[in-house]
């Protein structure tokens, strides 16, 4: 989920347009984060910002959990998502360092059954394609491996790419992608000889003095110090499950707070460098990773296309935009940045780093708004770069507020305007049987009570109810709610009446792409005759 994205999370922002706001009031930190709180419905906020080497601040603002008064404080642990991807990108930069990998080794050398479904991109993709989305595949492809949890394992996931259809050329194009950071992550262990989990906290997270991080969920356990997540249910913020993605290491994986993502932020501004760091850890280390790979993660490997911003929102358009090695690269105000996003169930992050300025800035929340990172991200950039500053809340609210309105009005539209007395080609049980994907596996249909009900068979929480919405297309409506993932449901015939095949799509455009419907095709599974 990218994590995004999963990764460029303020990607609505810069294409959505808004009228000039009034003149932004005095930067004021708990000011600002209490009106970003309010406009945006996020219950809790941490956030650290590291200048010319000193913490600046690292604390925390709201709470952990609606309903509970205690607060967020620097300490306070929340699940980075993708952010998690710079680890995985400075781990393998120090095995490079060591002589143990090279970023242009093929895949293969290091996991020889590793494979994908073009031959040609099996035998040519380099460990540093792992890491810069540029391998063919589509946006977010296989992400329904592990998102939400399911019971496929690391190794499982990485045997299904072979299966999984490029959406463009090898190396023609960007489109973000998890799948091959858990590709990452594996040659990391193998290399280590110990998990991702254990090489990370071992190698990164304790010389960089990160003593509270964890890698996982289960170590969270008996802290009462962490995050909850929240998600929206018909528009209203609610406490919601954690998604527990143990066979994503490599895409995901860290849980942090502000005080240790200070540290992680001073040691990357330092290119690597530990030594005179205030924030260092014990240890005799005097660098994470040389200098040579620090500027080599922070060097542009993938254009990324540039989207045009309406009037309101100029002062957000880059010069130039791209993917590094575990960061994704940009400019404002004539600075570089170097930056990620992350997003899963109920939390999103942002990590901005401008080297020329010696300036970090992160911000987590427990809550699903890339509009809240956005107006604190470049309410923060102003005031430490000397901008002049912009009321970044107002702007970046409404955008999203504008947004929001226009898609639940196309949604309303497509109801409205399907044939509505349209009836299924088959009697419902028809439809009712196992399906097939190549990659996925099985998904079931069947009538439960007076319901068609769906299943995901190896993701328990992709269940849900079954509704006509117009000839053999139905809606499935799951019932993890606060999934905000609905998904169309369309079937195709063949010539005698039997059917052919069955795709997806999600309803709403505001779908986390992880949600990966579209790549699915699934065909029925034939029963055996019976002897």
């Amino acid at each position: 989920m990218n994590c995004f994205a999963a990764s460029i999370l303020l990607a609505f922002c810069v294409s959505s347009g808004v009228a000039a706001s009034a003149p932004a009031p005095a930067f004021n930190l708990e000011a600002d984060v209490a009106r970003v709180m309010k406009t945006f419905e996020v219950p809790g906020i941490a956030i650290a910002v590291v200048k010319d080497g000193k913490v600046i601040a690292a604390r925390g603002f709201g709470v952990r959990k609606l309903g509970d008064p205690a607060p967020v404080d620097g300490k306070t642990l929340f699940e980075i998502a993708s952010n998690s991807k710079g680890f995985t990108a400075a781990a393998l930069a120090m095995l490079v360092d060591e002589g143990k990998l090279a970023w242009d080794d093929p895949v293969t050398k290091h996991l020889p059954d590793f494979q994908m479904y073009d031959a040609y991109v099996t035998h040519a993709m380099t460990v540093r394609d792992l890491l810069t989305h540029r391998s063919g595949l589509g946006l977010g492809a296989g992400d329904l491996l592990w998102w939400p949890t399911t019971s496929f394992s690391t190794d499982e996931i990485i045997e299904k790419l072979r299966y999984i259809r490029p959406a463009t050329s090898f190396r023609g194009s960007y489109a973000y992608d998890n799948l091959l950071y858990i590709v990452a992550g594996k040659i990391i262990a193998r290399k280590s000889g110990k998990s991702w989990g254990e090489t990370v906290r071992e190698r990164i997270l304790k010389p960089v003095g990160m003593t509270t991080t964890t890698t996982s969920l289960l170590e969270n356990e008996g802290n009462p110090n962490v995050a909850h997540s929240h998600s929206k249910i018909d528009h209203k913020i609610a406490v919601v499950k954690a998604v527990p993605a143990a066979n994503a290491v490599g895409a995901v994986g860290i849980n942090t707070n502000a005080e240790d993502i200070a540290r992680w932020m001073t040691v990357l501004l330092n290119g690597g460098e530990l030594e005179g760091s205030k924030l260092a850890g014990a240890g005799n280390e005097t660098r994470l990773f040389s200098a040579a790979q620090g500027r080599e993660m922070w060097t542009a490997q993938t254009p990324i296309k540039i989207s045009e911003p309406k009037p309101a929102l100029a002062a957000t358009r880059p010069n130039f935009f791209a993917y590094g090695l575990g960061f994704q690269l940009r400019d404002y105000k004539g600075m570089k940045l170097a930056m990620h996003g992350g997003a899963l169930q109920g939390f999103y992050s942002r990590v901005v780093m401008v080297p020329e300025a010696k300036l970090g800035i992160a911000i987590f929340t427990n809550a699903e708004s890339g509009g809240a990172l956005t107006a604190l991200q470049y309410r923060l950039l102003d005031q430490y770069l000397g901008a002049a500053p912009s009321d970044w809340v107002s702007l970046i609210g409404d955008a999203e507020h504008e947004a929001h309105a226009k898609e639940l009005a196309r949604i309303k539209n497509a109801a409205t305007t399907r044939a509505i007395r349209s009836q299924p080609s088959l009697a419902l049980a028809a439809y009712n049987g196992q399906y097939q994907d190549a990659w996925y596996g099985l998904a079931t249909i069947e009538t439960v009570g007076a319901k068609q009900v769906m299943r995901f068979t190896r993701t328990p929480d992709l269940t849900g109810e079954l509704e006509h919405f117009q000839h053999d297309t139905f809606i499935v409506r799951w019932k993890e709610r606060n999934f905000n993932a609905d998904a169309y449901v369309t079937f195709s015939l063949n010539p005698d009446g039997s059917i052919e095949r069955m795709k997806m799509a999600p309803v709403s455009t505001e779908t986390d792409f992880s949600y990966d419907f579209a790549d699915l095709t699934f065909t029925p599974v034939k029963a055996a005759k019976p002897q």
